[in-house]
């Protein structure tokens, strides 16, 4: 099955823990809300690393909701790298962490933003 939902990211906290070289690492607190196919919320932790050059980040999605009709959570890890080719971003549906309905899911998705900053969750998944 598959799955998009427009976001917005409610709260978002950047706490900077070390800096040197033109390089900073940096932890994120993120509250979103989802809309669409998956209705619901989250709550995210995310570690980035930004630079002159580009950046990256690894982040974990714990999401709460309906999706295809089905409640209950899951955990959504996601990466992305920002360089001069571009960005990428994969993410995968942590196996055994859905709970309710959403009991077995597995997957693979992606979060990105257009350039008009909208964010899109997509989701490729199954219910086991």
């Amino acid at each position: 099955m598959n799955a998009s939902a427009p976001f917005t990211n409610d709260r978002y906290d950047e706490e900077a823990y070390a800096e040197a070289d033109g390089v900073e690492l940096s932890r994120v607190h993120i509250s979103r809300t989802f809309t669409g196919d998956l209705d619901g919320e989250s709550t995210a932790e995310l570690m980035i690393t930004t630079s002159e050059g580009g950046g990256g980040y690894v982040g974990h999605d714990r999401i709460s909701g309906a999706l295809g009709g089905k409640t209950g959570t899951f955990v959504f890890q996601h990466t992305g790298i920002m360089g001069p080719k571009g960005i990428t971003n994969t993410g995968t549906i942590l196996p055994g962490t859905g709970t309710g309905e959403l009991e077995g899911i597995a997957g693979e998705g992606r979060m990105l933003a257009d350039e008009a900053g909208n964010h899109t969750l997509t989701l490729t998944y199954e219910l086991g």
